[in-house]
C-alpha cells in the first residue's frame, strides 16, 4: 500500500473515533444530561432549543464537512510513541481539533470569505452573531475534558496543561493579528521578511499542533526536554502544513475549488512565503505588479492568474516547498534521537511527510 494511502487510512480511522469523543462534549443535541451541564449545572431552567439552534446545529454542520483531523491523530501518535496506550487519554485529543475548527469559523468572518470546504461559510448560513459566539465557545468547551478527567490527571500535569493552553491561545491571536494586519496592508509587503512570516505561522498554525503534541507528552509523563523537542517537531509540521496550503491555493484546482478557485489567497491580499520570496527576487516591474494586484483584493481571474504567473516565474513555489521540507526534517532529527523505535514513531514520521507533500 502506498504511503499516502496508509496515512489516509489512519486519519480516516482516527477521525471516526475522534468525532465520537467530540460529540461527548459537543453533542448533536444538548440535553440536561449532557457532560457540560453535569459539570456546570444550570441554576434555573435551560432553553435547550435555543442552545441546539445556535450551537449544536451550526457546529455539526461545519464539522460534518470533513477535515483531516490530523491534530488529534498527532496527539494520539505522540502519546503512543512515548509508550502509552492512547485510549487512556483520548478525550484530550478533541481539544486541538475543536479549537482549530473554531479558528476557521472566526477566520471566515474576519476575511469576509464566501466558501469553506466547498460550502458557504458558517456566518453566511447562520449569521455573524451565531458564528462569532460559536467560535468563541469552541476555544473553551473542549477543555471540559480536563475537568471531567480531573481525578485521573495528576495535579502537576493538569497545571502544566493549563499553562500550555493559555500560552497557545494567546499565540493564536497574535498570529491572526499579524496575518490580518498584513493583508490589510498595515505593513508594506516589501517590509515583511521570511523570518517574520515563519513566526506568524508558528503562532497561527504551529500553535495547535504544538499544543496537541506537548499535551500528549505531559500526559505521558515525559521530561521537559522531551516535551520541548516533541513540541518543536509538531510546530514545524503545522508551519509546513500552512506553507503547503498556500502552495495548493495557487497550483491545485481540486484544492482551490473548495475556496472559490485558484488564487483566493491573492484576493485576500495574503502574504505567503511564495509572495515574500517573489518580492525579494523579482525585477522591479514584476514586483510592483504583484504588489498592485495583492493590494486590489480582486476576484478577477485574469489578475489572479497574472499574480500566480509572476510567483512561478521566480521559482517561489519550489523555494517554499524546500523551506517546509527542511523545517520538518531538522525537527524530526531531534525527535528521532529521543523516541524508541515503534510503529507509532514510524507512523508519526510518515504523517509529517504526508502533510508536507499532500495534494489536497
Amino acid at each position: 500500500m502506498e504511503i499516502d494511502a496508509v496515512i489516509e487510512k489512519v486519519l480516516k480511522e482516527k477521525a471516526q473515533l475522534i468525532d465520537r469523543y467530540i460529540e461527548k462534549y459537543m453533542p448533536k443535541r444538548f440535553t440536561e444530561d449532557s457532560v457540560l451541564f453535569k459539570i456546570s449545572p444550570p441554576r434555573y431552567r435551560l432553553d435547550l432549543k435555543a442552545i441546539n439552534s445556535a450551537i449544536s446545529e451550526p457546529f455539526w454542520e461545519f464539522l460534518g464537512r470533513g477535515g483531516k483531523r490530523w491534530r488529534p491523530a498527532l496527539f494520539l501518535l505522540v502519546y503512543e510513541a512515548l509508550g502509552g496506550t492512547y485510549r487512556e487519554w483520548i478525550d484530550f485529543a478533541v481539544v486541538p481539533e475543536v479549537i482549530h475548527n473554531g479558528t476557521l469559523i472566526a477566520d471566515d468572518i474576519e476575511d469576509s470569505s464566501k466558501l469553506r470546504r466547498g460550502k458557504p461559510c458558517t456566518y453566511r448560513l447562520f449569521g455573524v452573531d451565531i458564528a462569532a459566539n460559536l467560535s468563541n465557545l469552541m476555544y473553551f468547551i473542549p477543555m471540559l475534558a480536563l475537568i471531567e478527567k480531573r481525578e485521573k490527571v495528576a495535579s502537576e500535569r493538569a497545571r502544566r496543561i493549563y499553562e500550555i493552553y493559555i500560552q497557545e491561545m494567546v499565540n493564536i491571536s497574535l498570529g491572526q493579528a499579524i496575518d490580518i494586519a498584513w493583508h490589510k496592508g498595515l505593513t508594506p509587503v516589501s517590509k515583511v521578511s521570511e523570518e517574520q512570516y515563519l513566526q506568524m505561522c508558528v503562532y497561527k498554525t504551529g500553535t495547535l499542533a504544538r499544543f496537541a503534541a506537548e499535551m500528549a507528552a505531559v500526559l505521558a509523563g515525559a521530561s521537559d526536554d522531551t516535551i520541548e523537542k516533541i513540541g518543536r517537531f509538531a510546530e514545524s509540521i503545522g508551519v509546513a502544513f500552512q506553507v503547503q496550503d498556500d502552495i495548493l491555493d495557487v497550483v491545485s484546482e481540486r484544492f482551490a475549488k473548495r475556496k472559490g478557485g485558484l488564487g483566493m489567497d491573492i484576493t485576500e491580499g495574503k502574504l505567503t512565503l511564495m509572495v515574500i520570496h517573489t518580492v525579494q527576487k523579482a525585477e522591479p516591474s514584476d514586483r510592483e505588479e504583484l504588489m498592485r494586484i495583492l493590494g486590489m483584493h480582486t476576484r478577477e481571474k485574469a489578475l489572479r492568474d497574472k499574480a500566480i504567473s509572476i510567483i512561478k516565474k521566480y521559482g517561489s513555489i519550489e523555494y517554499a516547498r524546500s523551506v517546509a521540507a527542511k523545517l520538518v526534517q531538522e525537527s524530526w532529527n531531534e525527535v528521532d534521537r529521543i523516541l524508541l523505535p515503534s510503529e507509532a514513531k514510524e507512523t508519526l514520521r510518515i504523517l509529517a511527510d504526508y502533510l508536507v507533500k499532500r495534494e489536497i
